[in-house]
């Protein structure tokens, strides 16, 4: 589709959307509704409106320009308590083996907790580290190397303590479901480098997805095109979008094209946000049949790399997705 029919097509779905229609049909909470008036406050309401439609992951300028132009979050669910590797706390082994205060009870409902608990220190020692004087565990002598490279956040807290809820609450802000995550925030505010591969990118390790679902890289109320990827670091990084056994690069492309203009129509009847979006999802998926297989091709790296990381091409391993993450950062994906 052209990008004067996209513009066209947004024109017309605003047009239509009162503030009395908004406030009625709208069912993404107050929340939601707030950060959408902050945005607006913040950016301009104008400025929130000006995403492209005919290209939502183009780059874009933040209003405050940092240094850092991608991330790479690692959700290591299942690892160590930060008790026992960043965070010494030292009163707690005082506690150790002896019943849990009354004040940490009160007033309070824990699961899988009855009556008065014992209290469990720290099992491992701790030792400080580097000019910052960083606290670490002795479970990771090679990390004290890099510890002055490292920003600790130790300020964060919550009453989250289920790991689906807690999960949920730090990728999305909110226990609950439906809101944006941190790396769909990050698309839809910045876009993305790299129009031929997605701007939010997935890679699992262990053979399951936290407990907290997909939510966790979900886009919440933003369009779905900001939500994340879910690629594999082995076979196909994508199932499903190499083209059928007969069918041409050409052939796909025609088969793209009818299919734009029927979501074209289907677009203009109802005014669908999402029928806009898939045209731009397909169209997506063709750029990737030709750039995805080489930025997961771990073969093309040189052997001291693969000692580095320790990865093995071909095999699943969180080795291996720590490595595909730097080569898809290179490449200008926005967050994985």
């Amino acid at each position: 589709m052209k990008p004067e029919h996209f513009a066209r097509l947004q024109h017309e779905q605003l047009a239509h959307l009162t503030r009395r229609h908004f406030l009625s049909k709208c069912t993404t909470g107050l929340g939601a509704m707030w950060l959408a008036g902050a945005a607006g406050r913040a950016w301009g309401a104008s400025d929130v409106l000006k995403k492209d439609p005919a290209n939502p992951l183009a780059p874009d300028m933040p209003q405050l320009v940092g240094k850092a132009k991608r991330v790479i979050y690692l959700h290591m669910a299942g690892a160590p308590s930060q008790h026992e590797l960043f965070d010494y706390k030292p009163d707690l082994l005082k506690l150790d083996g002896k019943e849990c205060p009354k004040e940490f009870l009160e007033g309070k409902q824990f699961a899988f907790i009855q009556g008065v608990p014992k209290m469990l220190g720290p099992q491992f020692g701790f030792k400080q580290f580097g000019q910052s004087g960083a606290w670490l565990s002795d479970r990771l002598p090679h990390f004290s190397s890099v510890v002055d490279d490292v920003c600790f956040i130790k300020s964060m807290h919550s009453d989250q303590f289920n790991h689906g809820p807690a999960q949920l609450l730090v990728h999305t802000g909110t226990q609950n479901l439906g809101a944006p995550s941190i790396g769909a925030w990050a698309t839809y505010g910045l876009g993305s480098e790299n129009q031929n591969l997605p701007g939010f990118i997935v890679l699992t390790s262990g053979g399951r997805n936290p407990d907290a679902g997909k939510s966790v890289w979900g886009s919440g109320y933003l369009p779905s095109v900001y939500q994340g990827v879910q690629c594999r670091s082995e076979g196909e990084p994508v199932l499903y979008l190499d083209d059928p056994e007969g069918i041409t690069r050409g052939i796909r492309r025609r088969s793209l094209d009818t299919l734009d203009r029927l979501n074209q129509k289907i677009a203009e009847e109802t005014g669908d946000a999402e029928t806009v979006t898939r045209i731009a999802q397909y169209e997506m998926a063709y750029r990737m049949q030709m750039h995805a297989t080489d930025a997961f091709d771990l073969k093309q790296e040189d052997e001291a790399t693969h000692q580095l990381y320790g990865t093995e091409p071909g095999k699943e391993s969180f080795a291996n997705n720590c490595l595909l993450a730097r080569r898809l950062a290179e490449r200008g994906v926005r967050y994985i």
